[in-house]
């Protein structure tokens, strides 16, 4: 298909189409929006990005997003240090705090253990894990992963890990949808998933 605007527009929609949730469509809708708005829009999200790029990081503690390293979570000193909740991404850690329902720390895997894609325990955050929760007064993990089958076995594998570390580890309860994706939840069921957790 012929290039219908310049290269620096057809660059602008092929980057915006690979974003989550655009496609081509989308990217070329939401690049027509930037470019109608240079002023209002396109130039305080440029700034924005360039500054997110300068200054986003890794927490070196839990592995999830944020200008101090470690994180504003794992600074404050008013979280309960007996919980850790593991997670598949960033983004699920977000959707618990919007939640408000969760008081303790996280750790972000990086992913899920997945056979198809060749993804290894090697490849995720597990050694991290399994010395936080040696290393600490960590009471319980809580293993708020996916509902889906990776979620599961990923899930699984992580309770024969912990299991000599003496630690209690509990898993969401099937509040969260099979399929299902902490970043698409409502602040109702992740409060109430979280509520009635049981051991894994």
């Amino acid at each position: 298909m012929a290039a219908s605007a310049g290269p620096e527009i057809e660059r602008l929609i092929a980057l915006l189409s690979k974003l989550p949730g655009l496609g081509p469509r989308s990217g070329r809708r939401a690049a027509l929006a930037l470019l109608k708005k240079r002023d209002t829009l396109l130039a305080p999200l440029t700034a924005a990005m360039v500054e997110a790029q300068a200054k986003v990081r890794t927490c070196s503690v839990c592995g999830s997003l944020d200008t101090s390293d470690p994180c504003a979570i794992c600074s404050d000193a008013t979280r309960d240090n007996r919980l850790l909740c593991v997670v598949e991404e960033v983004g699920s850690v977000w959707a618990m705090e919007r939640g408000g329902s969760f008081k303790g720390r996280y750790h972000v895997l990086g992913g899920l253990l997945s056979a198809l894609d060749g993804i290894g325990p090697e490849a995720l955050r597990v050694g991290e894990l399994l010395g936080r929760a040696n290393a600490s007064e960590i009471a319980e993990v809580i293993l708020a992963l996916p509902a889906t089958v990776d979620g599961q076995t990923t899930a699984h594998y992580l309770a024969d890990r912990l299991a000599p570390t003496g630690v209690s580890v509990t898993m969401l309860a099937r509040g969260v949808p099979v399929g299902g994706d902490l970043d698409w939840l409502d602040d109702g069921t992740i409060a109430q998933a979280l509520r009635a957790r049981r051991p894994a």
